[in-house]
């Protein structure tokens, strides 16, 4: 989604700072990228943006400067849009400006009531230059400031009361030219301040390095992680300010807000490519360190207890989430009903809209960033009704996890790639620990020790994947298949759906995944000799040789088979190509199956030469509805 950078303080680096921010939010998914900067004195703020990638963004400035008109300042922001209202272009490129080019303004979100907003600031005289919701915000600002009851040597009450006057969902940053301070609130849309060490220092006693005295915004913490690990999480409604005295925070009756200053404990070099030509492969081989950091502190196989963080015991369970998380939440679904407790998976784009009745349901909120906007609905929705809610999910300080009655982190690392990879098995295996910690309680645990060995076998069992799998050869014979086919049982099912998503999004391929058992009530009549179909069958029980009999129907249609299993059952026979896993029970073979799934969809898409990272029209964490 929309990414913003801001900062406060970097003199003379300012300009520079902004660009390397909108570097480290490249991968969120974008169409176009700009910049504004100011300092005392100036009459307007300065702006350059432009359709596309940052590189055009970029070949604007060094233009600018050769010409000697390149934008300086003291106060900066830079954004990256993807678009909602208007499409690609400089127009419609933030950041947006007023009548006079004094206010400018970066927004994430969107502004429900912009239309109306807009109609009567067009009734007042404000001219308009693009189609987006966002231009009304400094329109509307510059409307308030024209009014005699404001001050525009000090906007803050003006740019506050604006902020009032906006539905929807927003991250919004806002400057003013001339004037040496920032301006920005929240609602529903995550914002996070980046505190300079002085800052932290109040709160911590400690000093960090570099850049003293510069204080950040920004929608995610890689854009100033560089330069800071001091955050500071703005919650809905908060109105940040800062300036080169620090910042202050206050809520919607401007009493001032007392912060926790807090540590961010990944390195700034965790969000680099390390030699590997995309950041999804190298995701794809961090599993086995992810899973270990799930898995740390948590297991304890000599015990036979899982230990989580977390209060909770569930009559039932209702999952939450979307896309790949969706997945994941149907894979948890599977353990609970395993474990004795009913549970059921949502979409959570439905459940926001027709919430199934909650009564005595714990809601769990499946979102890799936290900050999913039809997650973030649902699990609100739930709340409203009373359910407890937990958040599953990757990002500390995030707003599912504030939001939440509980939080079950999944200690992944920041992730880069749109699509997910070591996230989904860090799911996974979340939701495996927590199926079992309920299992626990309700005295359903049977053979917890034979599961807590298959957790802590599953960093060495991944790499032993990754070190010896054959998906590149896989993927280089199907590479020209039209279309593709994913199948699978039980917690195979949800792999089958991954396996699938995976492929379709980074190759634009179609690809679909099913129950192997929905095969023969429809989908069966697509399936043609030019069709692989890749069937996950693990173990050699009832579920394996049903599948082996979904196989052997699209066998007899021609279609080529790959079959991702570890063996035990015959499903070999009948395939043309195996991807093989160790042995596990179903519950971790379905980490492992999905690994080689990954591998096949990464190779696809490297040899067809598509934009792997930065997969066309999607974002990496989606905060609009």
């Amino acid at each position: 989604m929309c990414g913003i950078i801001a900062c406060v303080g970097c003199g003379d680096d300012t300009l520079d700072t902004l660009v390397h921010g909108l570097s480290k939010l490249d991968y969120r998914g974008y169409d176009s990228a700009g910049v504004a900067l100011t300092a005392p004195g100036d009459e307007t703020v300065a702006v350059v943006k432009r359709e596309g990638k940052l590189e055009r963004l970029r070949e604007a400035l060094d233009q600018a400067d050769a010409a000697g008109t390149a934008p300086s300042g003291t106060v900066g922001m830079a954004h990256t849009r993807w678009s909602t209202h208007g499409p690609p272009s400089d127009a419609n490129a933030h950041p947006h400006t007023d009548c006079s080019g004094e206010v400018a303004v970066v927004h994430n979100g969107i502004i429900e009531n912009y239309q109306t907003l807009r109609d009567e600031l067009e009734a007042a005289g404000h001219e308009f230059r693009s189609e987006t919701d966002t231009e009304v915000i400094p329109h509307l600002i510059e409307d308030l400031l024209a009014g005699p009851e404001y001050d525009h040597a000090d906007p803050e009450p003006a740019i506050r009361e604006a902020m009032t006057r906006l539905e929807g969902s927003f991250a919004v940053v806002v400057s003013v030219a001339g004037v040496e301070t920032l301006f920005a609130s929240r609602q529903d849309n995550p914002l996070v301040l980046g505190a300079s060490p002085r800052d932290a220092e109040s709160a911590s006693g400690e000093r960090s390095e570099p850049r003293a005295g510069a204080t950040y915004l920004a929608s995610d913490v890689p854009a100033f992680r560089e330069f800071t690990d001091r955050v500071v999480y703005l919650e809905n409604g908060e109105f940040a300010r800062i300036d080169t005295d620090g910042f202050t925070i206050t809520d919607s009756d401007g009493g001032v807000v007392e912060k926790t200053v807090e540590t961010v404990d990944w390195d700034p070099e965790d969000t680099g490519k390390s030699g590997y030509d995309h950041f999804m492969l190298k995701e794809i081989y961090e599993q086995p360190r992810a899973l270990r950091q799930c898995l740390q502190g948590r297991v304890d196989e000599m015990g036979g207890r899982v230990t989580l963080d977390v209060d909770i015991e569930p009559e039932r369970v209702q999952f939450v989430a979307c896309g790949t998380s969706y997945h994941a939440a149907l894979y948890g679904a599977e353990l609970f009903r395993e474990a004795g407790v009913p549970a059921q998976c949502f979409l959570a784009s439905e459940y926001a809209t027709s919430t199934p009745p909650v009564d005595d349901a714990l809601v769990v909120g499946v979102t890799q960033s936290g900050e999913t906007a039809d997650t973030l609905s649902a699990l609100r929705e739930a709340r409203s009704r009373g359910a407890r809610t937990l958040a599953c999910t990757n990002t500390v300080g995030s707003t599912a996890a504030r939001e939440c009655d509980e939080a079950l982190f999944i200690r992944s690392g920041p992730e880069i790639g749109v699509a997910a990879t070591k996230t989904f098995a860090s799911q996974q295996t979340a939701l495996n620990m927590l199926a079992l910690s309920v299992a626990q309680q309700r005295g359903r645990a049977g053979t917890m020790r034979e599961s807590l060995s298959a957790l802590r076998d599953l960093p060495g069992e991944v790499q032993a994947i990754l070190d010896e799998s054959s998906a590149e050869a896989v993927a280089e014979e199907f590479v020209d298949a039209p279309s593709y086919f994913f199948i699978g049982r039980g917690v195979h099912y949800p792999v089958a759906l991954e396996g699938a998503l995976k492929l379709k999004e980074i190759s634009y391929k179609h690809a679909e995944g099913f129950a192997s058992g929905e095969l023969k009530h429809g989908p069966l009549a697509l399936v043609t000799g030019e069709t692989p179909v890749f069937a996950v069958v693990t173990g050699d029980g009832p579920l394996a040789t049903k599948t082996i009999g979904n196989v052997k129907e699209v066998e007899s249609r021609d279609a080529p088979v790959v079959a991702v299993t570890d063996g035990r059952s015959d499903v070999g026979r009948y395939a043309d190509h195996v991807l093989e896993i160790p042995e596990a029970p179903p519950r971790t073979a379905a980490v492992l199956a999905n690994v080689q799934l990954q591998l096949v969809a990464y190779h696809v898409a490297d040899m067809l030469g598509r934009p792997i990272d930065k997969p066309r029209n999607l974002a990496k964490s989606v905060t609009v509805e």
